[in-house]
């Protein structure tokens, strides 16, 4: 009866496996995925940081949008507006890798404007 036994449960853990590796290959891929966005978030954040700060200082825009876009991830929207004394920086991107997916990491940071004085020589 013990032979039975074996010779039934042979090919379970084959079974069991290829149920499962699966599963755990998929979990691990969306681990790194999230990682990968949590990355491009923390980018967006610096780079809207980083752009607010120039445009405090009272750079041109291009010059805004260039400090930016070197902290953006690749392919962000910068947006600079002015309003009241202050300055407002938004960096929008999509998520990486998976670019059909229907949201996109957004970040904006607002600064007061320096005011900056002009001696006359």
């Amino acid at each position: 009866m013990a032979g039975c036994e074996r010779r039934a449960d042979r090919g379970f853990v084959t079974a069991e496996s290829a149920m499962v590796l699966p599963v755990l290959v998929m979990f691990a891929m969306a681990l790194v995925w999230g990682l990968l966005v949590v990355a491009a978030q923390i980018r967006c954040v610096d780079a809207a940081r980083a752009g607010a700060r120039a445009a405090a200082r009272q750079d041109p825009a291009d010059a805004v949008v260039q400090v930016a876009r070197q902290a953006a991830p690749p392919g962000a929207q910068i947006t600079v507006s002015r309003e009241a004394g202050q300055v407002r920086v938004v960096v929008a991107a999509r998520p990486p890798v998976l670019h059909g997916l229907p949201f996109e990491l957004r970040e904006e940071a607002v600064a007061a404007a320096e005011e900056t004085v002009e001696v006359a020589t």
